[in-house]
C-alpha cells in the first residue's frame, strides 16, 4: 500500500508540466519532476541534493521564498528568474506551501514554478492560491481528527495491556502474556509509525494534486475520476465532491475522443499535448498530459491528467491565418502595383533613351563649331603673334574651354540635376587666369560705355592649388550678367583675402554693378533651374536662366555659399568665397609641348570626317605630328579608299552622311575583317555612342574639341601596342648614346629664338633637382601620395628636354606603383636611373646654356 501511494506521488509529481520541487530545511532539493530538468538542463542526479537557489538569478531572492514558507507556511505569486545551465533566463511565477506530518510539524516545502514568458496566469494564480489556503484549513482540520483517532488507538492499546495482565494465572503463562504484550507493543509502534507514513503520504499527494494550477484529474481504469483539483472545479464549475466518482468523458464537447484521450494514456502509459474542449462557461481549448501510476506489483491502476489552458495560443493560431489571408491579398495587390510600376518604368526608360537622343543630337550639333575655334585657336597660338594677339587668343581659348565645361554639364542633365561635379587640384596663376577671362568683356563693356574695373588684393599668393576653369565659368557667368544688365556706370570685379592659414587661404570674389537691380521677393528664386528676375528679363536682355543655378552649385560643390545684395534700380552685388591650397612650386609652362615620338615615320592616317572645317584641323593637327593624311567625307568613300591603300590607323566620326561611323567601322571589321585601329572622333558626351563604339570594334575614343595631346597620346600607344619595343633593344640602344638630351624638339618649338630656349632651360635646371631631391626623398620614406605627385611632374619635361622616351615610360611606370603601392623588385633601380637620367640632363644642360649665352 505504501508503495503505492508512492508511486501515486510520483504520478502527480510528473504529471505537472510546471516546474515542482520538494526542499528540506537547508534549501536542498528532495524530489523533483521532469518540468524541473526541462528547465534547468541538468539531470535528475544532478539536482538532487543540490541548492535550489543555484537556479536563480537572484539566490538571495530565492533564499528568502523559501524561508518565507517555512516561516508562514505559504507563499503565494513571487516572481523570479530561473537560469538555464546553457545560459537561458525563464520569468516564472513562484507558489509554494509547507509540507506538515500528521501532528502539524513542518516537514519540508513543495514549490511549483509557473513558466510566465507564454502566458499571464497572474489573476487565476490569485484566485487558486486563495483556494490553497482553504485546503490548507481543511488539511489542519483532517490533522486534528487524525490525531483524535490516533489517542483512541492508544488508549484501545492500553485496554489490551490491561487485559493481558488480569489474564496471568501462572508464571508460564506470565511469560507467555509478557511476551505477547511485547510484540503487541512492536506491532503497535510499527501501525503507529505506518499509519503516521499512510498520513503523510496522503498529505504528500493531496499538496501535489493542489500545487498545480492547471486542472488535474486522476482517473480509474474505466474512465472515473478517482480525485481532482481546486483548478478542475473553478473550470466545470462542479464541486470536488460531485466530481469524484464522475464519468471523465462527460466534461468535454466530444466524449468519444475524450474517451479516446485516457485510453491512449493506458495503452502507452502516457500521452502528450492530445487536445480537447472542455465545456465551461466559454469552452476552453485544452491539451492534455497524462501518464499512468501503478501499484507495487506494476500493475496500472490509474491515470493522472494534466489540461493546458491553450486559448491564447488558438487565438495566435486564429491571428496567423488571417494574417496568412491578408498576406496573399496584399500579396496579389503588390503583383498589380508591381505590373504598374514596370509599366511605369517602361515608359521612364522610353523617356531616358528619347533624352539621351537629345543630347546626343545637340551635343554633336554644339561640339562641331566648338571644335573648330577652339581647334583652330590653338593653332594660331603656335604662331608667332604679338603679345596683345597672344593675350586675346588666349583669352579666346579660355572662354573656349570654359564654355566647353559648360556645355558638358548641360548636357549632362544628370550631373547637373544631382550636383555631382569633377574639380581638379592643379597650380595655377590666379591674377593672370581671372585677367584673361575678363578681357572678353573688354568690347562688350566699350560698346556699353561701362567701366570694368578689376581690384585685386596683392596679398593674395601669386599661385594657388585649385581649379582654375571652374572658377572662370563661375566669375564669367557673374561677370556675363552684370554686362547684360548694366546700361551705365560700372562693374567691379573684386578679389580680396580673407583669411590665411599655412597650408591654405581663403578669398571672397565679389561683382558689383550698376544695373537694373533684383526685387527681394525674386532674390530666393534666381538661383533655381530657368528663373529670371522677372517674367520680361529674357525678352528684354535674353538669356537661359541657367547660369545663376549652375554658379550656385559649383560654389557649394567646393565647400563655398554664395550671396546676393540688390537694390532694384541701383544694382546688385554677387560675392562667394572658395578656399585654396596654398604651394610652393611654380607652374610648369609645358601647356603647349608635347613628346613627338621620332621612331614612329610614315605613319597614314586615314580621318573619316564630313564637316570641311573639322577635316582642316585635323589635316593640321596630323601635319604638326609628322603623320600622312588622307581624308574621306563620308563612311562609304572611306571603304573605298581604305580598299585602294593601306592605313596604319583611322579616325572615325560618328554622324555622317551616306555611311554614318558605326556602320563603317562595322563594315571594316565584318566584310573586310580588318583590326587595323580605329579611334571614334565624338562631339557626344553622353554614354549612349561611346557603348556602342566599343560595341562595333572601335578601339577607343577622342570627344570633340579635339585635345591634340590626348589624340597624339592615344595614336602612339595604340600603334605601339601593334608594334611592342623591346626594352631591352631600348637600353641597349640608350647605354651607345653618349648625351641623353636632344634639343631638336625645343629648337624647333622656339623658332630657334636664343632668348626663348634660354628661359626654357633655366626654367628646367630650377625646377629639376628639387624634384629629384623630393622623388628620392618621398620613395626612402614610402609617401606614396608625394612621390606620385613629384614624379607627375617630372615627365612633362622629358619631351621637352629630348630625353628618350624610355625613361618617360618607366617615369610613369613609378607613378603607378604609386598610386597603387603594389611594389616591384624593379622600381628602387628606376627611381635610381631617373635620377641619374636627370641628373645628367642637368649637367648637359648647363653646357648648354652657357654656349647659346655665349653666341648672343
Amino acid at each position: 500500500m505504501r508503495n503505492t501511494e508512492n508511486q501515486y506521488a510520483r504520478s502527480l509529481i510528473e504529471a505537472s508540466s510546471d516546474p515542482l520541487v520538494t526542499l528540506d530545511f537547508d534549501g536542498k532539493i528532495t524530489d523533483l519532476n521532469q518540468g524541473t530538468v526541462t528547465i534547468t538542463g541538468l539531470t535528475r542526479e544532478a539536482l538532487i541534493d543540490s541548492n535550489y537557489i543555484d537556479y536563480f538569478n537572484e539566490p538571495q531572492k530565492a533564499r528568502e521564498v523559501y524561508q518565507e514558507i517555512f516561516a508562514k507556511g505559504v507563499i503565494e505569486d513571487c516572481h523570479l528568474t530561473m537560469k538555464h545551465v546553457g545560459g537561458k533566463l525563464t520569468n516564472v511565477l513562484i507558489n509554494g506551501f509547507a509540507l506538515k506530518n500528521n501532528i502539524g510539524d513542518i516537514l519540508g516545502v513543495v514549490i511549483v514554478a509557473r513558466d510566465i514568458e507564454k502566458q499571464k496566469w497572474a489573476l487565476d494564480l490569485r484566485i487558486a492560491n486563495k483556494e490553497l489556503a482553504f485546503q490548507n484549513k481543511e488539511k489542519a482540520k483532517r490533522a486534528d481528527e487524525l490525531l483524535i483517532a490516533n489517542k483512541e488507538l492508544e488508549f484501545q492499546t492500553g485496554e489490551k495491556k490491561h487485559r493481558a495482565d488480569e489474564l496471568k494465572i501462572a508464571d508460564k503463562e506470565l511469560n507467555f502474556q509478557n511476551k505477547e504484550k511485547a510484540k503487541r507493543i512492536v506491532e503497535s509502534n510499527e501501525l503507529q509509525a505506518y499509519n503516521s507514513s499512510l498520513k503523510l503520504a496522503s498529505q504528500y499527494s493531496l499538496s501535489l494534486i493542489e500545487a498545480s494550477r492547471d486542472p488535474l484529474f486522476t482517473i480509474s481504469l474505466d474512465g472515473k475520476i478517482m480525485d481532482t483539483n481546486q483548478a478542475s472545479v473553478r473550470v466545470t464549475d462542479v464541486s470536488k465532491e460531485d466530481l469524484i466518482g464522475s464519468d471523465f468523458i462527460q466534461y468535454f464537447t466530444d466524449p468519444e475522443l475524450a474517451k479516446k484521450g485516457y485510453e491512449e494514456v493506458f495503452s502507452k502509459e502516457f500521452v502528450v499535448d492530445f487536445p480537447l474542449v472542455l465545456i465551461d462557461g466559454a469552452l476552453t481549448n485544452v491539451i492534455f498530459n497524462g501518464s499512468v501510476f501503478k501499484d507495487i506489483d506494476g500493475n496500472v491502476i490509474g491515470a493522472v491528467m494534466v489540461a493546458r489552458d491553450i486559448t491564447e495560443l488558438k487565438k495566435a493560431e486564429n491571428e496567423l491565418i488571417e494574417a496568412k489571408a491578408f498576406a496573399e491579398l496584399a500579396t496579389e495587390i503588390a503583383e498589380k502595383a508591381l505590373i504598374k510600376a514596370e509599366e511605369a518604368t517602361r515608359l521612364a526608360i522610353d523617356s531616358v533613351k528619347a533624352k539621351q537622343q537629345f543630347l546626343s543630337n545637340m551635343s554633336h550639333e554644339i561640339r562641331t563649331p566648338m571644335n573648330a575655334i577652339i581647334g583652330f585657336t590653338k593653332v594660331i597660338l603656335k604662331t608667332d603673334l604679338t603679345a596683345k594677339q597672344q593675350e586675346y587668343l588666349q583669352a579666346i581659348k579660355t572662354s573656349g574651354d570654359a564654355l566647353i565645361v559648360l556645355i558638358n554639364d548641360i548636357l549632362d542633365l544628370a550631373k547637373v540635376d544631382s550636383g555631382k561635379m569633377s574639380f581638379e587640384k592643379v597650380s595655377f596663376k590666379m591674377a593672370k587666369s581671372i585677367a584673361a577671362m575678363l578681357h572678353l568683356f573688354d568690347i562688350k563693356s566699350q560698346e556699353k560705355n561701362v567701366q570694368l574695373i578689376k581690384e585685386y588684393d596683392s596679398s593674395i599668393p601669386e599661385i594657388v592649388i585649385g581649379d582654375p576653369v571652374r572658377l572662370n565659368q563661375i566669375i564669367l557667368n557673374l561677370v556675363s550678367n552684370a554686362v547684360k544688365f548694366t546700361m551705365h556706370g560700372k562693374i567691379i570685379v573684386s578679389v580680396k583675402l580673407v583669411e590665411e592659414t599655412a597650408d591654405d587661404v581663403l578669398i571672397e570674389f565679389a561683382v558689383s554693378d550698376t544695373g537694373i537691380g533684383i526685387k527681394e521677393s525674386k532674390i530666393e528664386s534666381i538661383f533655381e533651374n530657368f528663373q529670371q528676375a522677372s517674367s520680361g528679363t529674357s525678352r528684354i536682355y535674353g538669356g537661359t536662366g541657367l547660369g545663376l543655378a549652375i554658379v550656385k552649385q559649383l560654389v557649394e560643390a567646393q565647400g563655398g555659399t554664395i550671396n546676393v545684395q540688390s537694390v532694384p534700380d541701383e544694382g546688385s552685388t554677387f560675392s562667394f568665397r572658395l578656399s585654396f591650397q596654398k604651394t610652393n612650386s611654380s607652374v610648369e609652362i609645358v601647356e603647349e609641348f608635347f613628346s613627338l615620338d621620332s621612331d614612329l615615320k610614315n605613319i597614314n592616317v586615314l580621318v573619316v570626317e564630313d564637316i570641311a572645317l573639322n577635316q582642316l584641323l585635323m589635316r593640321t593637327l596630323l601635319d604638326d605630328f609628322g603623320f600622312n593624311c588622307e581624308i574621306a567625307s563620308n563612311g562609304k568613300i572611306a571603304v573605298e579608299k581604305f580598299q585602294l591603300k593601306h592605313f596604319d590607323i583611322v579616325l572615325m566620326d560618328l554622324q555622317m552622311p551616306v555611311m554614318n561611323g558605326f556602320e563603317t567601322t562595322e563594315y571594316i571589321r565584318k566584310t573586310l575583317k580588318s583590326n587595323v585601329p580605329i579611334i571614334a572622333l565624338t562631339a557626344d558626351v553622353t554614354t549612349v555612342d561611346l557603348q556602342k563604339c566599343k560595341a562595333v570594334g572601335m578601339n577607343d575614343y577622342v570627344s570633340k574639341p579635339v585635345d591634340e595631346r590626348l589624340l597624339y597620346s592615344k595614336i602612339i600607344g595604340i600603334l605601339k601596342k601593334a608594334n611592342p619595343t623591346t626594352p631591352e633593344i631600348v637600353t641597349e640602344k640608350l647605354e651607345t648614346k653618349v648625351k641623353c638630351i636632344d634639343l631638336n624638339y625645343l629648337m624647333q618649338r622656339t623658332k630657334s629664338n636664343p632668348k626663348l630656349m634660354s628661359e626654357m632651360i633655366a626654367l628646367y635646371l630650377e625646377q629639376t633637382p628639387p624634384l629629384i631631391a623630393s622623388m628620392r626623398q618621398s620613395f626612402d620614406a614610402k609617401d606614396w601620395a608625394t612621390l606620385q605627385a613629384t614624379v607627375h611632374k617630372m615627365i612633362p619635361s622629358f619631351s621637352i628636354v629630348g630625353i628618350n622616351n624610355n625613361f618617360e615610360l618607366m617615369a610613369k611606370k613609378i607613378q603607378e606603383f604609386a598610386n597603387e603601392q603594389s611594389e616591384e623588385e624593379s622600381i628602387p633601380d628606376m627611381v635610381l636611373q631617373l635620377e641619374n637620367i636627370c641628373f645628367q640632363a642637368c649637367r648637359e644642360l648647363e653646357e648648354e646654356l652657357n654656349i647659346i649665352k655665349n653666341l648672343s
